[in-house]
C-alpha cells in the first residue's frame, strides 16, 4: 500500500459528540479537562456544543443535532482533514434513531486515522499523551489499490 504523511498540528481540532445518556459522562470528563481542551479548537454537534459552551465558558462550534446530520457534517470535516480528534462517548445500550450516521462516522475517524475515543478511558489516555500538545505525522493508508481489486 502507498502511504500518505499527513501533520496533526499541535492546535488540535476536536470534536466533541455524547449521546443524550453519555451527556453527564463528556461533560464531567471537559470539566476536567477544561486547561487543555481551551488550547485546542473544539467543535461539537448541537445539544452536545451547547451543553459544554453553556456550563464551562468554552467556545465551541456547533453542528446541527446528530439526528439532524451533526454526525454527518463532522464526518465531512474529517474526510476534509478539518478534524483532527474525535472524543464520541455513545451509548452502546440504547438504539439511536441515526445508527447508520453513526457507524459512517466512526468509519471515517478509522479511514482517516484520527485518534478517537468512545469512552472516558480512551479519552483519559489520549488527552495525557504526550503527543497531545506536539505535531504528530500520522501516516494514511491509500486504498486506491484496494479499492481497484475489490471492484474488479
Amino acid at each position: 500500500m502507498i502511504e500518505n504523511i499527513t501533520e496533526l498540528p499541535i492546535q488540535k481540532r476536536i470534536a466533541l459528540i455524547a449521546h443524550d445518556a453519555s451527556k453527564p459522562d463528556l461533560l464531567a470528563w471537559v470539566k476536567f479537562n477544561q486547561g487543555t481542551l481551551s488550547q485546542h479548537q473544539l467543535f461539537a454537534t448541537g445539544a452536545t456544543g451547547r451543553m459544554i459552551s453553556e456550563a464551562t465558558g468554552l467556545a465551541v462550534y456547533q453542528f446541527k443535532s446528530g439526528p439532524f446530520g451533526g454526525d454527518q457534517q463532522i464526518g465531512a470535516h474529517i474526510a476534509e482533514g478539518d478534524i483532527d480528534f474525535l472524543i464520541f462517548f455513545w451509548d452502546p445500550l440504547e438504539p439511536q434513531p441515526h445508527d447508520p450516521d453513526i457507524k459512517a462516522l466512526l468509519r471515517l475517524a478509522v479511514l482517516y486515522d484520527i485518534p478517537t475515543a468512545c469512552n472516558r478511558a480512551t479519552a483519559d489516555f489520549m488527552i495525557s499523551s504526550l503527543l497531545m500538545n506536539q505535531s504528530y505525522n500520522r501516516i494514511l493508508n491509500q486504498y486506491d489499490s484496494r479499492l481497484k481489486r475489490i471492484h474488479k
